[in-house]
């Protein structure tokens, strides 16, 4: 009897530590299967810069599905106007601009400038999103289509005033990529066709533009916006735009500040008709403020 006890004791002990092998095979089985799912997630780089443009030019960041952003974008006059002119600041050029996210990767926009009295519209699409994990990207892509329309009277008899010498258009290829929490850079290579010019300039202008975003505190980044354009090198009258700035984040709204030798601010303007002079006190004060709002539908 006492032996048939022990024996039965070693049976229940060599099933439980059987049992207690299968359990342990299991949770790391288990766990193994949760490291590969981990391991083929993919992570999406968010918020490359805070605003849907750099500082006159656009970003690589979209506006959500159902998003709204409304932008007021702000010149002042040059500064080289001096004391009487208020170092520029009694002079102003406005653009009111509407930026739509029909999805997460298609925007729509619609802008109302004083520059030309311009009015113009966008698409702006995304190609390729910065990932790392399961699908690895190294930079986000947009692809931006710009028509602007100038309707300013004509009055030089020599210009045949039909709609199609009013139109110009703009392509761009935005290439950013977001190194860390601090900095972000942009390369946007650009196509400017504007119907019509004077004799001496070009219908077609080429350009490269470069941006960037520094984060030195939690709210507030340092940018900057350099556009090289084809039609510059052998001219007097117009030059590469530059522009440097901060971003303020202010809850709802991201705030601008900057000097810009720009005062266009659709891209035909800023990118193939600048005509500021940075050496020449050709500068202007200038801000954009933009306010997001949540339109329609239901939102993640």
């Amino acid at each position: 009897m006492k032996y048939s006890i022990i024996k039965y004791l070693f049976v229940a002990l060599i099933l439980f530590s059987f049992q207690q092998n299968v359990v342990a095979q299991e949770d790391d089985d288990l766990m193994g299967m949760l490291d590969d799912e981990v391991g083929e997630t993919t992570e999406y780089a968010m918020a490359t810069f805070k605003s849907t443009r750099i500082i006159n030019g656009h970003s690589v960041e979209q506006m959500k599905k159902y998003q709204l952003d409304f932008r007021i974008n702000h010149r002042f006059g040059e500064i080289k106007g001096g004391a009487y002119e208020l170092w520029g600041l009694d002079h102003a050029l406005i653009n009111l601009c509407f930026d739509y996210g029909v999805t997460d990767w298609l925007n729509i926009g619609f802008r109302r400038g004083t520059y030309q009295k311009t009015y113009d519209g966008s698409l702006k699409f995304r190609l390729l999103r910065q990932s790392k994990g399961k699908r690895v990207m190294p930079v986000s892509v947009s692809y931006y289509a710009d028509m602007a329309i100038n309707t300013l009277k004509i009055t030089d008899p020599n210009i045949e005033d039909i709609f199609s010498n009013r139109l110009a258009y703009t392509h761009q290829l935005l290439i950013a990529r977001k190194f860390g929490e601090k900095l972000s850079l942009q390369i946007s290579p650009s196509f400017v066709h504007r119907n019509l010019i004077t004799a001496s300039e070009p219908n077609d202008v080429y350009a490269i533009g470069f941006g960037g975003r520094y984060k030195f505190i939690r709210r507030v980044a340092f940018t900057f916006e350099y556009f090289y354009a084809s039609n510059t090198a052998a001219s007097t009258d117009f030059y590469n735009g530059f522009s440097l700035g901060f971003d303020i984040e202010t809850g709802g709204h991201v705030f601008q500040l900057f000097v810009t030798n720009s005062g266009a601010m659709v891209e035909k303007g800023f990118i193939a008709e600048t005509t500021g002079n940075w050496l020449d006190g050709g500068l202007r004060y200038g801000f954009n403020m933009s306010r997001v709002f949540a339109l329609g539908g239901s939102h993640e």
